[in-house]
């Protein structure tokens, strides 16, 4: 990835919360022939054990032979107009751009089939994503023989941590002016907090 010194963001606290945040993936990773093969998942973050754990339809073959991938996690992002920067009025000297806040995990992601291990895999995921429900549902309240078909349906997958990068393109490269400008047009978007926090 492209980073200019100004949009790294190397706190791991930070990194974290962006993929505990936004848990669906893009999964970048290599085929047989060289192809780009580019799948779209929901990971969660094991913090202790650093791992990325998730998973995939059975049919679908990214599994099969695990092979060093990426995976994309997008958080916060919003067109920035050049009409919202001071500068447009002192200079005119502006252009529009683009901010966003990502973070890319790297490593080599290991397929998960033992049954208890990926009953164990449904139910924290599960878990995790019904927690603001007024009532959660769980594995548990579906028959047991229709989970286990679901079970057979799908394969688990880990990815240990190699390397986590962060960019945060949130307007650092401009006057303090200028950044006041884009949070406020943002508004109560995402974004205009970013910009007030990231100097």
């Amino acid at each position: 990835m492209y980073q200019p010194q100004h949009f790294v963001v190397s706190e791991p606290a930070r990194l974290h919360a962006l993929v505990e945040q936004n848990p669906l993936a893009t999964w970048v990773t290599q085929g047989d022939g060289g192809e780009l093969v580019v799948n779209h998942v929901p990971f969660m973050l094991d913090r202790e054990r650093g791992v990325l754990i998730g998973h995939v339809a059975r049919a679908n073959p990214v599994w099969q032979k695990p092979a060093r991938s990426v995976l994309v996690f997008q958080g916060a992002d919003a067109y920035v107009s050049p009409g919202w920067y001071a500068a447009k009025r002192e200079h005119g000297k502006v252009v529009p751009t683009w901010n966003y806040a990502v973070v890319h995990a790297h490593g080599t992601p290991r397929a998960v089939q033992e049954r208890d291990a990926l009953r164990a895999i449904v139910t924290r995921l599960t878990a995790l994503h019904e927690t603001g429900q007024k009532v959660p549902w769980a594995v548990a309240d579906a028959p047991a023989d229709f989970i286990e078909q679901m079970l057979n349906a799908i394969v688990g997958i880990e990815m240990p941590i190699e390397r986590l990068e962060g960019k945060w393109k949130v307007s650092q490269n401009r006057s303090r002016a200028d950044r006041d400008g884009v949070a406020e047009a943002l508004g109560t978007h995402a974004m205009a907090a970013l910009v007030r926090e990231t100097t």
